[in-house]
């Protein structure tokens, strides 16, 4: 999976970090934090939007995520991703994509 391009996150004063308050999702060769709806990922001297590019449905994913499946839920836009073996699960048209 990719992520889209260079996307600074502009006027973003808060520094992410261990203990800063917001989750942290290990995403890649990097750790996301969610804040304000979206996914920030500190980028040298700024933050920067993290999101996936395309499609990537992730197959063979029986497992349902949900309220009270164990997995941490990561507000993201209008739905919900899950964090699971590392990475964000978001429902998608009846199956799963990595996000």
């Amino acid at each position: 999976m990719t992520t889209t391009a260079h996307a600074p996150h502009p006027n973003h004063a808060h520094e992410h970090g261990a203990g800063c308050g917001h989750v942290a999702v290990p995403h890649d060769d990097h750790v996301d934090y969610v804040h304000d709806g979206h996914l920030h990922q500190v980028h040298e001297d700024h933050v920067d939007e993290c999101e996936p590019g395309g499609h990537a449905p992730h197959g063979g994913h029986d497992h349902r995520h949900g309220a009270g499946c164990g997995h941490v839920a990561v507000p993201h836009g209008d739905h919900v991703d899950y964090v699971h073996d590392g990475h964000r699960h978001a429902e998608h048209e009846g199956h799963w994509d990595d996000h």
